[in-house]
């Protein structure tokens, strides 16, 4: 008996037998009941019942004649099949049954015959994968050979990522290498234990040839006991050592993750016992034990950190006497992006606090400010508060410039500077009524004027908690996907909705500061925005850094032609101590870093900027003044958005 059954119901037998046939690839892991009469599905759940075995999908047919509708509303009444997927196959014929079945049974899909190749299929695959996302989720990968393997992969590592995320950075880090590879190896040992077809296990005598500088590499060797060599060719074509590996180990993890040439040659220099995976059969261990991902992955994670210091202390070590080797130590950085994953955690912690922060001061200043609404005597229409309300929370970003033109407009009609700002603020600046009342009568219309400002700042509010719970998604999301494709697409944006987005999140920082934003009138840009969001947050951060005791933030867009091509430019400027001419060509090299010691700053953010500006076929420049300025201009191109494209 499987775990969780499946149900298809229908009075034609020649249907019901198609279904059969459908499904019958689903059986390995479902039970599968068809039944061809209400009392035969009636029994078939009976049956379910006696075995307390929960339905986990249920595909029922209606027509005139045949009721499937009703029985999938019936389904909520039972334990075991009020959580069951729903699919609706029906004629078309009866659509109030089908809006019954939708609005009162918890109908998860509806199909119209004549129904296409493979579509109850595909349909079944993927209500079954919704459902054992939910229902099992300790054992999603062992439906990856019949459901959708992507999905449920994916859900794994989300659920994998939340439950031992405490463990990856606070148990294992606890751990030392040698228990974290002694954890491993046992591991491994007992999983072969049952079964080495592959010969996994294998003892080589010394100077056994492992990996081939240049050369395709398929495996990767975790070393048990013995030692091994790695050696990379110098300019000159010399066989220079670069390091030595013991027990605990790993020899090919880089060109076995990315798929690219050995980055070096590998020689065992004693007998030499190890464990040799291809990529086939580490994701079948992976699969088997879900208690070794998180040891193995943590392992990886400092083979590759490591491997990264050491490299680093090799350039420094010998920066002068082998110029041949400092090449090499930069090919490895900007090729194994993985090596910077383990810098990268630990930084976590601190690019979430800025985010974190402006929502626990939108939560304090949201729960100040629905006590002023609750309490206040109502002066203002219900209908002007919802509009402020709604204005505040879907507002666009404005250039500063332009607000402080309409409030001196709004101040020679009123006379009254502060009330033409509130006007401009709540966009009630060309509203001929409101302009009248507060020229005739500007202390009644204060207080109103009072009580829509609190209906904008809870508006507002709410907008910058959203912004920053998104922010806080997509750091989350950029970690886990550093080092593979982001599933992000192109498409178009208004590019100011990402910077203002992203001042949000510095509003702490900025509070003592002043920005200055001169927006133009652009168009909307094919971009990924996300990753620009990436961009945005780390100028903007930079200019902070840089800033004296009273700094001035300068955002300014505009368009321009160059090159014969039409650009976007976003350009950020700070008032800070400036960039060193000599220095202004090193700030996008990997590691570069200008602040000071005792501050955060792994040197990456504008080597991360310019390789997504470059990602969009665009352009970063810097222009600085010692001791007055920087300014970081962002070029993106203009495509011509398609007729057909939806914003």
């Amino acid at each position: 008996m499987n775990q969780y059954a499946l149900l298809c119901l229908d009075n034609n037998p020649v249907s019901i037998e198609q279904l059969r046939k459908e499904l019958s690839s689903f059986a390995s892991r479902f039970d599968i009941h068809c039944a061809d009469s209400l009392e035969e599905a009636h029994a078939s759940l009976q049956f379910c019942l006696d075995r307390n075995q929960p339905v986990a999908l249920v595909i029922a047919s209606h027509h005139e004649n045949f009721d499937g509708a009703d029985f999938l509303i019936q389904l909520d009444k039972s334990p075991l099949t009020q959580r069951a997927r729903k699919v609706l196959i029906s004629c078309g014929q009866d659509i109030q049954a089908i809006l019954t079945a939708v609005n009162e049974g918890r109908l998860d899909h509806c199909l119209t015959k004549p129904l296409q190749d493979n579509l109850v299929y595909k349909t079944a695959q993927n209500e079954l994968s919704n459902f054992v996302i939910e229902e099992d989720k300790e054992n999603l990968l062992a439906y990856g050979l019949i459901l959708d393997q992507q999905r449920l992969l994916r859900a794994h590592i989300d659920q994998k990522m939340r439950s031992y995320q405490a463990g990856f950075i606070t148990d294992h880090h606890k751990m030392s290498d040698s228990d974290l590879a002694e954890q491993v190896i046992n591991a491994l040992k007992q999983f072969f234990a049952n079964g080495d077809e592959t010969q996994a296990i294998r003892h080589y005598s010394s100077d056994h040839l492992l990996t081939i500088e240049g050369e395709d590499n398929n495996f990767l060797w975790f070393i048990i006991s013995g030692e091994v060599a790695l050696y990379k060719k110098d300019e000159l074509g010399m066989q220079r050592e670069v390091v030595r590996h013991t027990k605990g180990n790993l020899v090919g993890g880089m060109s076995f993750v990315t798929g690219e040439p050995s980055f070096s040659t590998a020689i065992t220099l004693t007998n030499t016992d190890v464990i040799k995976l291809d990529r086939e059969v580490f994701s079948t261990v992976m699969y088997s034990d879900t208690a070794l991902l998180p040891l193995f992955t943590n392992l990886l994670l400092r083979h590759f950190n490591r491997r990264l210091q050491r490299n680093i202390n090799t350039k420094l070590q010998l920066q002068k006497t082998l110029e041949s080797l400092e090449v090499a130590h930069h090919q490895l950085i900007e090729s194994e992006k993985m090596a910077m994953l383990g810098q990268l955690v630990a930084g976590v912690a601190h690019e979430l606090n800025n985010p974190i922060a402006a929502i626990l001061r939108g939560t304090e200043t949201l729960t100040d400010n629905i006590l002023k609404l609750v309490n206040s005597d109502g002066k203002c229409p219900p209908e002007l508060t919802s509009h402020v309300l709604t204005r505040a929370l879907s507002s666009r970003p404005n250039s500063t410039a332009d607000d402080r033109q309409k409030a001196k407009a709004v101040e020679q009609v009123i006379g009254d500077r502060r009330l033409a700002k509130k006007l401009v603020r709540l966009g009630l600046n060309e509203d001929q009524l409101w302009l009248t009342k507060t020229r005739t009568n500007p202390r009644e219309v204060n207080d109103e004027l009072d009580e829509l400002d609190n209906y904008h700042l809870a508006g507002a509010t709410l907008r910058s908690i959203n912004v920053c719970a998104q922010r806080i998604a997509d750091m989350v999301k950029s970690l886990k996907g550093y080092a593979r494709q982001d599933d992000e697409t192109f498409h178009y944006v208004n590019i100011h909705e990402g910077i203002e987005d992203t001042l949000v999140i510095f509003e702490n920082k900025l509070k003592i500061h002043q920005v200055e934003k001169n927006y133009a009138d652009l168009p909307l840009v094919n971009c990924l925005p996300i990753a620009l969001q990436q961009v945005w947050t780390n100028l903007i951060s930079n200019a902070i850094d840089a800033f004296p005791p009273h700094g001035k933030l300068t955002i300014t867009t505009r368009s321009a032609i160059k090159n014969d091509k039409r650009w976007v430019v976003v350009e950020i400027k700070d008032n800070g101590h400036g960039i060193s001419p000599d220095l202004q060509q090193q700030v996008f090299a990997l590691n570069f870093t200008t602040k000071k010691e005792g501050n955060f700053g792994l040197g990456i953010g504008l080597s991360v900027c310019q390789q997504i500006i470059q990602q969009h076929g665009g352009i970063i420049e810097v222009s600085s003044n010692v001791n007055e300025y920087t300014q970081m201009s962002v070029w993106l191109p203009i495509s011509e958005q398609p007729s057909n494209s939806e914003e």
